[in-house]
C-alpha cells in the first residue's frame, strides 16, 4: 500500500511537445500519486506538430492546440518558455535558462529534434527556413506576403527534400501563393517509403498540383540578390534555378545536448540510448520520442514516440510493458494526393512476394509484400489510392484472409473484403490501439459514436488516417446492439450531406472557411472539401477555381482536365448531342495532329483527346475555344453527355427529333455539379439506338409524346432505368428532368449514384412521381427556381480560366521553365497515332507484368 504521509512522486519532464502531452496523459490516468512539472522550450501551449500543414489552410494556432485540461489538472505544473539547460544527476536537480533549480525524483526528456540545414554555402541567409515548429511556418508566412510585397510579384520557391515533410511543405507554400519546387538527391520522392514505381506514380500527382519536382539533384550553393535575400540555386551538376525562399526539409537531428552534456549513453548515431523500457544508462531517467535511440535507431515520427510515452508511463510506475520496435509506416497528409508505406513496404524479407496493381490511368500504384506461401501480409505501399490502408494496416504479421487483389482493385470494382480484424490487430498505429480496444469502448465504456471512441481511446484523434475504419468497426458494434449508426459525413461535420446542403442553402454561406467554422470543427479532409465544393457549385453556379474553393477541387477538377494512365491528360471538348460542324471536326483533328494527341470517339458521342502535357492544356483549349467549342467536363462529377440517334430528322423509324432534344438537354444541364457524374440518352423512338435506359436519365420517343426513365446507369451494377412518366411534351420533360436533377443534387449521398438513390428513396419511384408531378413535398417552384439560377449562371469553365491569370498560373510543369516538357516523357505509336508511354509501362512488360489497357497486375517473387 502507498503510505498516505509519503510526498507525491516528483516528475521533471523536459520537452512539451505531442510525445510529452501524451506521457503525462497517460501518466496521471494511471496513477493519484503523482505531480509533474512540464518544461516546454516554446512560449506557447503544447500543439500537434503533425497538423501543421493545417495552419496554411485556415487553421490557427488555437486549432492546433493539444488538450488543454491536461494542463489545468491540479498535478500538472506547466513552464513555458524557459527551457531546460543542465541536468545535475547526482542532485537530482534540473536548472533553467532562468537559473532556477528544481529536483526531481524521476526525469523524462522529450526534448524531439531539431530540422538540419545542409552544409552549403547561404543556407542561412534571408528567405530560408526550416519545416518544423509553429514558430517556423508564422515565419514563413510573413516573409512570403512581406516579400511578395516587397517585389511586387508572386514568389517563386523551392523545397530542399523530397520526403514525407518537404511534400507537405510544398503543398504549405502553394497555399501561400508561392510556386513550389520540390528538390531531391535520390531518385524518386518519399524514397525511405517508396519504391522506383511508387515514387514515379507519386511524383506525376504531386506536378498534377502544379508542384515541380527536381530529383537526383543535390544544392551546392545558395546565392543572394543585393539586399542579401535568397536569389537563387546553385547545383553540383552545374544548373542554375532562380528562387526567392528555401524551405529546408533534409532531415531531422536528436535534440540531446543535455543528455550529452550530463553523461548519458548515446546512440551510435547520436540520440540517448534506451532499453526497452524506455530507461537511460540513469535508472531515474527516461528518454522518449525522437530524442530516445532504440537498437541504434532515431525515428522522427509520432506514432513511436507516443508508444514509446505509454511505456515510460508504465515503467515508472512499477509495470513491465516493453517498447515494441518503430512502427515505420506513414500517410501523405497533402490534399488531393493519397500516399501510404506500411509494414515490410521494400520486401526485404526473405521470401517475400510482391502483389502489384498499377493504373497509370487513374494515377494509382499499389503493392502488397505477403509470405512466401502467399498468406501474411508482410506490409505495403499504396500511392493514388489509399482507402484500403486502414483496412491493411492493422493486419500487418496476420493472415491476409482474402484474396490479394479484393484489396488492390478500386474500391469500386471488387468489393474489399469485410471480414472482422482480430483483437489483438493494432487499427491506430500513432496511439497504439487495437481493434479490441475499440470494441471494449463500445460495450464496456458506452461510447456512442466514433467520435466518442476517438475520444476515449486515442484512435484516430493524431493523423486521422484509421478513423475510417474506427468508424467501421464501432457502427458494426453499434449495430450488433441495436443502435443508430452515425451517418455523419465525416470527422469534421456530424451532419449527413443532404443535412449540410441544407444548411449551406439557408445559411447562403459560401466559403469553405466559414462553413466549418459554423457547421463544423478542424480544418477539414479530403472527404468534406471536395463534398463542399460540389455543394457550393450546385449552389452557386461560381467557377470550380474561383477563391479560396479551388483548394478544395480533386485533381482532376483542380486542372479541368482527367490525369490519364501516364500522367498527361486528355482534352474532351463539349459536342452536344453528338452534333458537330463538318468545320469543328476539322478543327478539332487539326489541333490533335499539332499537339501529336491520340483521338477516341467515345460512347458518349464525342472525340476525346489523349496525351497533352499540363502547360498545353491553356494552349490546346484557346484554339478549342476560339473554333466555338468549350469543355465537356469530362473531368468533373457533373453532365458528361446526352447520347442521341439520329431521330427523325434522318432516320425512317424515328417519331420525335432526339438530336435537337439531345442539344437542348445538354446545353442546359451542362457544368452543373452533382453528388456523382451523370448522362442522359435520348432515342427516337422505341428501337432505343441511344441506349437511353441504360442512362441516368433516358428519353424515349414515342408518337403521344417523350417517356421518361430515371435511375439506370448505376456504375459497375449496370440496371436499366425505371420509368418514371409517359407522353411529356417538350417542356413538361424539360420540367420534370429539371426537378429530378435538383432534388438528386440536394439529397443524395456522398458519391452516391441516380440508381442506388432512386432504389433507397422512401417509398421508392411512386413517391418520386408524387414530389416531381404532384408537388408533394411542396418544393417545385424551389427546385425550379434552383435550377433556373444554375443555367442563367452558366460559364464555359475553360473561356473563363483562359481570361484570367491567377487561374492560368496552375498549368506548369516546371515553375521555372513553363513550356519545358517533362524529361520522363517517351512517344511510342497506338494504333498509328502518338501516345506517351511512361517508364512503369516499359518495367511492367519487363518483368513479366501484364499490362491490360494501361492496367498491370502482376505477382513477382
Amino acid at each position: 500500500m502507498t503510505d498516505p504521509t509519503a510526498s507525491p512522486r516528483r516528475i521533471v519532464v523536459v520537452g512539451a511537445g505531442m510525445v510529452a502531452h501524451r506521457f503525462v496523459e497517460s501518466l496521471l490516468s494511471r496513477t493519484e500519486d503523482a505531480r509533474v512539472i512540464l518544461f516546454g522550450e516554446e512560449g506557447r501551449l503544447p500543439y500537434d506538430r503533425v497538423g501543421l500543414t493545417g495552419f496554411f489552410n485556415g487553421a490557427t494556432a488555437d486549432d492546433l492546440t493539444l488538450d488543454r485540461t491536461l494542463l489545468d489538472d491540479e498535478r500538472v505544473t506547466f513552464v513555458a518558455g524557459d527551457p531546460v539547460v543542465w541536468i545535475d544527476r547526482t542532485a537530482k536537480t534540473v536548472t533553467t535558462r532562468s537559473r532556477r533549480t528544481i529536483g526531481y525524483d524521476d526525469l523524462v526528456l522529450a526534448t524531439g529534434s531539431y530540422a538540419a540545414r545542409p552544409p552549403v554555402d547561404g543556407s542561412d541567409l534571408p528567405g530560408t527556413f526550416v519545416y518544423r515548429t509553429l514558430d517556423d511556418v508564422v515565419a514563413l508566412r510573413e516573409f512570403t506576403a512581406t516579400r511578395s510585397a516587397q517585389l511586387g510579384r508572386p514568389l517563386v520557391g523551392t523545397v530542399i527534400g523530397g520526403g514525407l515533410l518537404g511534400l507537405e511543405a510544398a503543398g504549405a507554400l502553394q497555399g501561400l501563393d508561392v510556386d513550389a519546387t520540390v528538390v531531391q538527391s535520390s531518385d524518386r520522392l518519399m524514397s525511405a517509403q517508396l519504391d522506383l514505381a511508387g515514387g514515379s506514380t507519386l511524383r506525376r500527382l504531386i506536378e498534377s498540383r502544379g508542384i515541380a519536382v527536381r530529383t537526383e539533384s543535390r544544392t551546392t550553393r545558395i546565392d543572394q540578390d543585393r539586399s542579401g535575400h535568397v536569389f537563387g540555386l546553385e547545383f553540383r551538376d552545374g544548373e542554375y534555378q532562380k528562387t526567392d525562399v528555401v524551405v529546408f526539409t533534409v532531415g531531422v537531428r536528436p535534440r540531446d545536448e543535455l543528455a550529452r552534456e550530463a553523461g548519458l549513453t548515446l546512440g551510435t548515431y547520436g540520440g540517448v540510448e534506451i532499453d526497452e523500457g524506455c530507461r537511460t544508462s540513469d535508472p531515474s531517467i527516461y528518454a522518449i520520442g525522437e530524442v530516445a535511440s532504440y537498437a541504434g535507431r532515431t525515428v522522427g515520427l509520432v506514432a513511436p514516440g507516443y508508444a514509446m510515452a505509454e511505456v515510460a508511463a508504465d515503467r515508472l510506475l512499477g509495470g513491465a510493458a516493453c517498447f515494441p520496435g518503430y512502427d515505420d509506416s506513414t500517410k501523405l497528409k497533402l490534399s488531393g494526393v493519397d500516399v501510404a508505406s506500411f509494414g515490410d513496404a521494400f520486401a526485404a524479407t526473405p521470401g517475400a512476394l510482391d502483389v502489384v496493381y498499377a493504373d497509370p490511368v487513374s494515377g494509382v500504384y499499389k503493392k502488397l509484400v505477403l509470405s512466401d506461401d502467399a498468406k501474411t501480409l508482410l506490409g505495403g505501399i499504396l500511392v493514388g489510392d489509399a482507402s484500403a490502408y486502414g483496412a491493411l494496416r492493422p493486419l500487418v504479421g496476420s493472415a491476409l484472409g482474402a484474396d490479394p487483389a479484393a484489396y488492390l482493385m478500386p474500391a469500386d470494382g471488387v468489393e474489399a473484403p469485410t471480414g472482422d480484424l482480430p483483437d489483438a490487430a493494432i487499427v491506430c498505429s500513432c496511439s497504439n490501439v487495437t481493434a479490441g480496444r475499440i470494441r471494449g469502448a463500445v460495450h464496456e465504456d458506452g461510447c456512442a459514436d466514433a467520435n466518442e471512441v476517438k475520444a476515449c481511446t486515442k484512435a484516430g484523434a493524431t493523423c486521422g488516417s484509421c478513423f475510417t475504419m474506427v468508424k467501421k468497426i464501432v457502427g458494426k458494434e453499434l449495430a450488433a446492439l441495436g443502435q443508430t449508426v452515425s451517418n455523419a459525413l465525416c470527422e469534421h461535420f456530424d451532419m449527413t450531406r443532404r443535412q449540410l446542403f441544407d444548411a449551406i442553402r439557408v445559411s447562403e454561406l459560401t466559403q469553405f472557411s466559414a462553413i466549418i467554422d459554423r457547421f463544423g470543427r478542424g480544418r477539414g479532409c479530403d472527404v468534406c472539401k471536395p463534398t463542399i465544393a460540389s455543394i457550393l457549385a450546385s449552389l452557386t453556379g461560381r467557377h470550380v477555381l474561383e477563391g479560396e474553393n479551388a483548394t478544395l477541387q480533386d485533381t482532376n477538377d483542380h486542372v479541368m482536365a482527367n490525369m490519364q494512365k501516364d500522367g498527361t491528360y486528355s482534352v474532351v471538348p463539349r459536342m452536344p448531342g453528338g452534333e458537330v460542324t463538318p468545320e469543328g471536326l476539322i478543327a478539332v483533328g487539326q489541333i490533335a495532329k499539332d499537339f501529336g494527341l491520340y483521338t477516341k470517339i467515345t460512347g458518349g458521342q464525342r472525340v476525346d483527346m489523349f496525351g497533352a502535357r499540363l502547360e498545353q492544356l491553356p494552349l490546346i483549349w484557346q484554339r478549342l475555344v476560339d473554333e466555338g467549342f468549350e469543355s465537356g467536363h469530362a473531368y468533373g462529377k457533373s453532365l458528361r453527355t446526352v447520347k442521341s440517334c439520329v431521330g427523325s430528322t434522318w432516320c425512317r423509324y424515328g417519331v420525335q427529333d432526339s438530336v435537337g432534344m439531345a442539344v437542348r438537354l445538354e446545353l442546359r444541364y451542362r457544368g452543373i455539379r452533382s453528388p456523382h457524374k451523370f448522362k442522359l440518352g435520348v432515342s427516337g423512338c422505341a428501337r432505343e439506338c441511344a441506349e437511353a435506359r441504360g442512362k441516368d436519365v433516358g428519353v424515349i420517343a414515342t408518337e403521344n409524346g417523350w417517356n421518361m426513365y430515371v435511375g439506370g446507369n448505376g456504375g459497375f451494377t449496370p440496371r436499366h432505368a425505371d420509368l418514371l412518366a409517359e407522353g411529356l411534351s417538350d417542356d413538361e420533360l424539360i420540367t420534370a428532368i429539371d426537378r429530378f436533377f435538383v432534388y438528386y443534387i440536394r439529397t443524395a449521398d456522398r458519391l452516391q449514384r441516380t440508381a442506388p438513390w432512386v432504389a433507397e428513396l422512401e417509398g421508392g419511384i411512386e413517391e418520386l412521381r408524387r414530389v416531381i408531378f404532384e408537388d408533394s413535398l411542396g418544393i417545385c417552384d424551389d427546385l425550379d427556381a434552383q435550377m433556373a439560377l444554375l443555367v442563367e449562371n452558366y460559364e464555359d469553365e475553360w473561356a473563363a480560366t483562359l481570361r484570367d491569370p491567377e487561374k492560368l498560373k496552375r498549368f506548369a510543369s516546371f515553375v521555372n521553365a513553363p513550356d519545358t516538357p517533362d524529361p520522363s516523357l517517351a512517344y511510342v505509336a497506338e494504333r498509328g497515332q502518338v501516345r506517351p508511354a511512361f517508364p512503369e509501362e516499359r518495367e511492367a512488360a519487363s518483368a513479366g507484368g501484364v499490362l491490360i489497357a494501361g492496367t498491370t497486375l502482376e505477382v513477382r517473387r
